[in-house]
């Protein structure tokens, strides 16, 4: 049937008397039925109509004298307005825990020993994440940095406590070393912590928020870890508040800190090398990577 054109007439006797007619009123009142319940669609409403509005007559099963049925429209399942949820990311490979000077040590030499096979096809990339205890008594100093995260493949992640090991020379000169691109969101605050608490230079370094502006074809925002995660992997980061805002000061990290930590390097890791193989955006960047200051 067209819009605006009145339909056949259709009969369920042999009398000519007993045709239904559509006249023009019932018509416009049929368009604005029409009209309500595709704006109804659009909005992703329950789409039955409103009581106040006659529902339209079906020609061919009414007969003259017989009262016209009502239009039987089922409402859709109430879906209700719940977000949709990203499966977790989580770093599935091995976690290397050192909190000791000579564990810490070796940890670092395994390191260098993969830098070294590596950055004979370019730079490479290192996840780097800090994590110290947030709270402290009125009028003390910020906690010093407790936990190191260093990652640059699938399969291993370092977590160092160096609350305990504090941080030896051959880590110094890691992290100092510009034989690989330390990485993270905000990076270049925990290259100022690290200068400020244990007298290191971490660099160079290169912000994720930065580098996906000029990669994605969106508007620059400041992005956070978790946000860009979903933007790019479509899955969520856990921040449970417990275990980021917990004790990492502990004597020994428990399995949710370790896996925590390990995760934050892990896909900070992860996003540079997604984001580096994206071209470049047609917003004017600096090609340079941040230092610390």
């Amino acid at each position: 049937m067209q819009s605006g054109a009145p339909p056949a007439s259709s009969s369920v006797g042999t009398d000519d008397d007993d045709d239904f007619h559509w006249d023009a009123a019932a018509e416009a009142e049929l368009q604005a039925i029409e009209a309500a319940y595709a704006a109804a669609k659009r909005r992703r409403l329950p789409d039955w109509p409103s009581p106040s509005v006659r529902p339209r007559p079906n020609p061919v099963t009414t007969a003259r004298g017989s009262p016209a049925p009502s239009l039987a429209v089922s409402p859709p399942a109430f879906r209700g307005n719940v977000k949709a949820r990203y499966q977790p990311v989580m770093f599935s490979g091995k976690i290397v825990y050192c909190r000791t000077p000579s564990e810490v040590e070796k940890a670092t030499r395994d390191i260098i020993c993969k830098i070294e096979t590596m950055k004979s096809s370019g730079q490479v990339s290192l996840g780097f994440d800090l994590e110290w205890r947030p709270f402290t008594r009125r009028g003390d100093p910020p906690c010093k940095v407790a936990v190191m995260q260093l990652c640059m493949e699938k399969t291993h992640c370092y977590v160092m406590h160096i609350f305990h090991s504090g941080v030896p020379p051959i880590l110094k000169s890691l992290l100092e070393d510009s034989s690989s691109i330390k990485v993270g969101i905000c990076i270049d605050n925990d290259a100022r912590k690290m200068f400020n608490d244990y007298d290191v230079h971490v660099q160079p370094l290169m912000d994720l928020s930065y580098l996906a502006n000029a990669k994605l074809d969106r508007p620059p925002k400041r992005w956070s870890l978790a946000s860009l995660t979903e933007m790019i992997t479509c899955k969520e980061l856990p921040k449970p508040s417990n275990i980021r805002m917990g004790n990492w000061e502990a004597n020994v990290l428990s399995k949710q800190q370790l896996q925590y930590a390990a995760t934050d390097a892990y896909i900070s890791w992860h996003l540079y090398e997604v984001l580096q193989s994206l071209p470049d955006n047609n917003i004017e960047v600096e090609k340079e990577v941040v230092t610390a200051a």
